[in-house]
């Protein structure tokens, strides 16, 4: 008996490990990849600016040039990295041409929100490495200040302001702006501001453009220098200063006083070996160095900008907007048309209204997608938030309030509104797997809803052969969103003998009394839906007892609250039914 229960606790840890390895290892291995390669090249470049090349500058402001040059190359290779993942039609090329045919590879392309809020951080605290070494470099220059090597030094005097070689020099007046820039865009991306309000953090997260053009004017200052005659003149040397930076004879000694010259230079050689030991003959060179940001950012730059050129291109013309409805608890579909637009289930646009605002742009999930009989696709969006109102303001006349869904299909004047996209997103997945479990909190259905208009239309060609389908909401007229589809599908997967294909669950968050009843025609519904709030690890052990050794896709779109409790039960799906779980969370990028 305990050989047993042994054996079952090693295989429940084993499988344990499999399940979070199967959610987070290609994660933490890139995450390793990256930051090793950060280490490396943080080490590589202290060592390389301590080198030879350096020594004299070594001498007058000490590892503060090794520290300020170590964190610029990390600089360097985090703001070429944190272009790529906002390339969203690099990134949706990728994933949905199926070029990527590993899905754990195509999981980890939609991680790129992460990714880039991760190299934003590093490049904060980077910058404030940098900036640190520069203001200690600044006094050290100011204190040390050279008078054999004028031209190394930064500083025009010993003692100077250190304030005046900061704000006196391109690379300290463009310093100081890129970290005024840096600041506001670090403080306005805090998920406090991006909540209570929008705007400041669009606005201020634009002024990445200022931020790349202070860094290219940053580093031609040449303010460090290398000495470049090395085999002329070795570090540290005694030099018997027996000519000039130019090359002329010492004073008192003429051009043909060579014999003279010979024999008071063999003399002075001879006092500097016996002494001294090494002897050099001419003076160090000093030169500044190339300047490298241009390499690092140049390559990512101009992709980002050919992208943006060719997204502003396909976005250029307007939709044409053929109805709008108004749903329950202030959501708005809007359905649309236009020439040559394919999407796939799942995927998103960005809707730009210039009525609204001219710089604005907001992503939407497609809940239609066009198909072959029907070029129709539409979006739901909740009102919340100043540019969701101005743009229902546009869309419906002011006395159109209503509880019921009501097409508003005679307006004349919509507003002009263009789209960019499609996105790709993690919910392009649920047909990937056979088993796929879709989880939504409130309006975070919309990326689901296409997914069942596509399964509506035909589901026998995809992989997928079975979908849990969780919503939660806190209003029981919240339903009502896609109360007709999800019984259509219902009935649709009855009528062909599937009723196992789609299992609905539905759970009101917040009710007054007992109310159930959705509506005498949505039965299907009725009899699925529940009060209080899901159980989430019963959940999981009923789908994992009802398909063993299989994994199931777990995708989800709402709170993070609920996100967290779902990607913690993937992480740790320890039964005894060897079914794994794979969670896949909604992020627009």
């Amino acid at each position: 008996m305990p050989l047993n229960f042994q054996e079952k606790q090693g295989g429940s840890m084993s499988y344990y490990w499999r399940s979070w390895l199967s959610n987070e290892g290609t994660k933490h291995l890139f995450l390793f990849l990256w930051l090793a390669l950060n280490l490396g090249l943080f080490c590589r470049s202290f060592l390389y600016y301590s080198g030879p090349q350096y020594y004299y500058l070594l001498q007058m402001i000490g590892l503060g040039l090794c520290v300020s040059r170590a964190s610029a190359s990390v600089l360097n290779l985090n703001c070429s990295l944190i272009l790529l993942p906002i390339c969203r039609t690099l990134l949706g090329c990728l994933r949905g041409s199926q070029k990527v045919t590993s899905r754990t590879t195509r999981r980890l392309l939609d991680r790129n929100k992460a990714f880039h809020a991760t190299c934003g951080i590093t490049i904060c605290i980077s910058s404030a490495v940098h900036v640190a070494a520069h203001l200690t470099n600044a006094f050290n220059f100011s204190e040390n200040y050279n008078e054999h090597y004028p031209g190394l030094n930064v500083a025009s005097y010993k003692n100077e302001d250190p304030r005046k070689i900061i704000f006196a020099t391109v690379p300290g007046v463009t310093g100081v702006l890129m970290a005024l820039v840096l600041f506001l865009m670090c403080t306005a991306s805090t998920s406090a501001i991006r909540a209570s309000n929008y705007n400041v953090f669009f606005y201020t997260h634009n002024l990445f453009c200022v931020f790349y053009m202070l860094l290219i004017v940053h580093v031609s200052g040449g303010v460090l220098k290398y000495q470049s005659n090395l085999n002329g003149h070795l570090p540290g040397c005694f030099h018997l200063n027996t000519s000039s930076q130019d090359g002329s004879y010492m004073p008192g000694l003429s051009n043909d006083s060579s014999e003279a010259f010979q024999e008071h230079f063999a003399h002075q050689e001879t006092f500097a070996q016996n002494n001294f030991g090494n002897v050099c003959t001419e003076d160090p060179i000093f030169k500044p160095h190339f300047p490298e940001t241009w390499l690092w950012i140049s390559g990512p730059l101009c992709l980002y900008c050919a992208e943006r050129l060719y997204r502003y291109i396909r976005s250029n013309k307007p939709v044409t907007i053929t109805s709008v409805i108004i749903h329950p608890c202030d959501v708005i579909e809007i359905r649309m048309l236009k020439d040559n637009f394919e999407a796939r289930p799942g995927q998103y646009i960005i809707l730009h209204c210039p009525g609204v605002s001219a710089l604005e742009h907001h992503p939407f999930t497609l809940t239609m997608c066009p198909a072959e009989n029907k070029a129709t696709f539409g979006v739901h969006l909740k009102v919340v938030g100043d540019w969701t109102e101005r743009f229902r303001d546009l869309l419906l006349p002011r006395s159109s309030e209503a509880v019921e869904i009501v097409p508003i299909l005679q307006q004349k004047h919509y507003p002009m509104l263009y789209i960019d996209g499609p996105f790709g997103s993690p919910s392009e997945e649920a047909f990937n797997y056979e088993v796929s479990l879709c989880v939504a909190g409130g309006i975070g259905v919309t990326p689901f809803a296409s997914i069942f208009n596509q399964l509506l239309s035909s589901w026998e060609k995809y992989k997928l052969r079975r979908l849990y389908f969780v919503w939660v909401c806190r209003d029981i007229e919240s339903f009502r969103w896609f109360a007709d589809l999800l019984c259509m599908l219902h009935n649709k997967l009855w009528q062909e003998n599937r009723p196992d294909y789609l299992n609905m669950q539905l759970y009101l968050s917040q009710a007054d009394g007992m109310q159930k009843i959705i509506g005498e025609k949505y039965q299907a519904l009725n009899s699925r839906l529940s009060i209080g709030r899901p159980r989430w690890k019963s959940i999981f052990q009923e789908i994992a007892k009802c398909n063993r050794l299989k994994t199931v896709g777990v995708f989800y779109c709402g709170p993070n609250g609920i996100s967290k409790t779902l990607h913690k039960l993937c992480n740790i799906s320890d039964n005894s039914f060897r079914t794994r779980f794979e969670y896949n969370k909604e992020s627009f990028s």
